[in-house]
């Protein structure tokens, strides 16, 4: 699941992939080189529903977990300014 988001993204964006250590370890990575979004694929996209991950926002830290259909949308209009 994870991968395909990533090979999804990386069409648009300059993205990378990050499965090694916690995840507070990896939002700090992430924080650090400036990343402005982290999207979390978890027990629940993977176990449970299959359809939702979270993203985080680096300035404000809040987490939303939204439906995949709906990530490429949401970044567009968040670093594009437009849908």
């Amino acid at each position: 699941v994870a991968r395909e988001l990533y090979d999804e993204l990386k069409l648009r964006w300059n993205v990378d992939y990050d499965a090694s250590g916690a995840i507070g370890r990896r939002y700090r990575r992430a924080d650090e080189i400036g990343t402005p979004f982290c999207i979390t694929i978890d027990f629940d996209t993977v176990e449970k529903d299959g359809k939702t991950v979270t993203i985080r926002d680096r300035d404000t830290t809040e987490q939303i977990r939204m439906k995949m259909e709906d990530v490429i949308p949401y970044l567009s209009e968040q670093i594009d300014g437009y849908k």
